[in-house]
């Protein structure tokens, strides 16, 4: 790892056993895990009103998906006409194609952060503590086994699987009815990627997954009441 990507490794570090030593004599051997919920809560909440940005601008969006099919019929044997001219659209309108990603790629050095301090025995010039830590008797720092002799990586699963689908429904029930087969279908298949990616990370970093994802179902449906 470049040198210079240490010190924010160890802050993270001494911030997360400094919150563990201190929650430890109310939530026991479980008090590492809190620790990731309770730091993916407050990541989050100081993530609100990018949220409710990317929001407004899938909402913007939606407003121009007409006048994106009128333009790619009209220009379809021209692409750079066509790009000129979604360019202007966006321009005007005040939004991107890429609008309701900006929370996604927000959240992304934290990933990291939860990746590498459980990927690593030794963090800060000592011997990382936070790995020692256990979730229904597996460590936080394992990854997913095939074959585990603990319930942790099943219940996992079952409930990225139940934020996905109802992350999947959400999102179909946003397409109208010019969305072709495969957007559906990738509307209906994406959310259960995380399932993929729970199974290559440490189970604190699958934790982390599942609580920014209940999150953000939660908190699309707040905001597009």
């Amino acid at each position: 790892m470049p040198s210079f990507l240490e010190a924010p490794v160890a802050g993270a570090y001494h911030l997360l056993t400094s919150l563990v030593t201190s929650i430890h004599p109310f939530a026991g051997s479980y008090a590492a895990a809190v620790a990731i919920i309770l730091c993916t809560l407050l990541v989050r909440l100081c993530l609100v009103p990018l949220s409710v940005r990317a929001q407004r601008g899938l909402q913007a969006r939606a407003l121009l998906v007409p006048e994106l099919k009128k333009l790619t019929d009209k220009h379809r044997g021209n692409p750079e006409r066509l790009q000129r001219e979604i360019t202007k659209l966006q321009a005007d309108s005040g939004t991107t194609l890429f609008a309701g990603f900006l929370p996604l790629l927000a959240q992304m050095p934290f990933f990291w952060l939860m990746y590498t301090l459980f990927s690593r025995t030794v963090v800060a010039g000592e011997s990382n503590q936070l790995i020692s830590g256990t979730l229904l008797g597996a460590p936080l720092g394992v990854h997913w086994p095939i074959f585990a002799g603990t319930p942790a990586f099943l219940v996992l699963a079952v409930l990225l699987s139940v934020v996905a689908y109802f992350s999947a429904r959400r999102a179909l029930g946003q397409l109208d009815d010019s969305a072709t087969r495969l957007t559906r279908g990738l509307a209906r298949l994406l959310p259960f990627g995380t399932l993929l990616t729970a199974a290559f990370v440490p189970l604190a970093a699958g934790l982390y997954l599942l609580t920014t994802t209940t999150w953000t179902v939660v908190e699309r449906s707040i905001l597009q009441r």
